[in-house]
């Protein structure tokens, strides 16, 4: 896997869970008094964007931010978060892949 495959990879992810994460948003917005709160599984979908809503957002700005900007902002971090953790866990598996190769040439010299 070369590094350009590996950044696609990670991109396409982090946009795939943006959509995810629109679509929870939205069900969970519009489906509030048919469940009476939190849609089952809301804070699973929009994991990583809440970690950036309070620990990256929050202490930046006060919580009077109006919709939009938040709903962009916990977008974006979705996007941030899975696509760096895709990046990261492609490159590791990329390097113990080379690594155990490598072994395994040297141990049939």
């Amino acid at each position: 896997m070369n590094i350009t495959k590996s950044v696609k990879v990670s991109i396409y992810s982090g946009l795939v869970s943006v959509v995810i994460g629109l679509i929870t948003f939205t069900l969970n917005w519009n489906l509030w008094e048919f469940f009476e709160g939190l849609l089952p599984g809301y804070n699973i979908f929009l994991f990583p964007g809440n970690l950036t809503l309070i620990y990256f957002w929050h202490p930046i700005f006060t919580e009077e931010v109006n919709f939009w900007p938040k709903l962009l902002m916990l977008l974006l971090g979705q996007f941030v978060v899975v696509s760096s953790c895709v990046a990261m866990i492609s490159n590791l598996y990329k390097f113990f892949d080379t690594k155990l190769h490598n072994k395994q040439i040297n141990q049939d010299k």
